[in-house]
């Protein structure tokens, strides 16, 4: 894979990921079934992947039991992310979600005893500034304001799936460790929520398809196959037009018509995630979770 190539297959990564909040909002049906069958659908497509390598960590039932909590967080951070699409829109969900560097930050340095510098505060004023402009109504009665809360607790919630994965995936196959997290949300979603699938119709299955197997499946393929070429930190500058796919198609689909306000809420938050990728190169296990 050449220069071009890797770049090209990033920005069909980036696409995969910004579509998520499309197929959710498409898909007629509750975010519990729509993340147990993006779930299995990913579960199908990730197995090809993982073949063992050359000098891969072995997954001990230590690290899997590291792994299947992360999968938990991953399926949290999921079911928060759609249940915002569902109730105040794509356009907000994502935005919202894309709060997560300033959780990291601040998490890392709380949890890490890490030292937060100027440049990460300006982050984090950023993105608060941005999720401001964002709110429609300061109003947690409407709509908007609720899912943006939820979007919110959906980045909050990647945040700790970052650092989690920190410490857990380190020295594995990425699509490997993929699998695992996913294997972890079907089962501990499949005995609850499997009657939410049987009225589905045959186009929500398409759906749901769509986001196992392109937005998870193909995307982590696309991003780790591109960082055989490219380097990480270029991996995250484009993977930060993320917001901007899911803003665009929910425009063109769904006339989610975005106001100057949340124009400028949402480049704001957009440069705190291009600042974020700058200061520090974003590690191969972000991607692994991404909506």
């Amino acid at each position: 894979m050449n220069t071009r190539r890797a770049l090209l297959g990033l920005h069909l990564g980036a696409l995969a990921f910004g579509l998520s909040g499309i197929f959710g909002k498409l898909a007629l049906a509750a975010p519990l079934a729509i993340v147990l069958g993006r779930a299995l659908f990913a579960v199908l497509a990730l197995i090809p992947f993982c073949r063992r390598r050359a000098g891969q960590v072995p997954l001990d039932r230590h690290r899997l039991w590291r792994l299947a909590g992360s999968g938990l967080l991953l399926g949290a951070h999921w079911l928060t992310f759609f249940h915002a699409v569902k109730i105040s829109g794509v356009a907000i969900a994502t935005l919202g979600f894309a709060s997560f560097p300033a959780f990291t930050v601040l998490l890392e340095g709380l949890l890490f005893r890490e030292r937060i510098h100027g440049r990460e505060w300006s982050l984090v004023a950023l993105v608060t500034l941005g999720l401001v402009l964002v709110t429609p109504h300061f109003d947690l009665a409407s709509s908007g304001t609720g899912g943006l809360l939820w979007a919110v607790t959906s980045g909050l919630l990647f945040a700790l799936l970052t650092l989690a994965n920190r410490a857990t995936v380190k020295g594995l196959n990425p699509m490997q460790a993929a699998l695992c997290q996913n294997l972890a949300i079907l089962v501990c979603l499949l005995p609850f929520a499997w009657r939410d699938l049987l009225p589905l119709r045959p186009l929500d299955w398409l759906w749901l398809f769509l986001l196992g197997a392109f937005c998870t499946g193909v995307a982590h393929s696309l991003f780790v196959s591109a960082l055989h070429v490219l380097n990480a930190r270029t991996a995250a500058l484009v993977f930060a037009l993320e917001p901007v796919y899911g803003i665009a198609f929910a425009w063109w689909l769904f006339d989610e018509k975005p106001g100057l306000r949340m124009l400028l809420g949402g480049a704001l938050i957009i440069a705190a995630i291009v600042l974020s990728s700058r200061a520090k190169a974003a590690p191969t296990e972000q991607a692994l979770a991404a909506p």
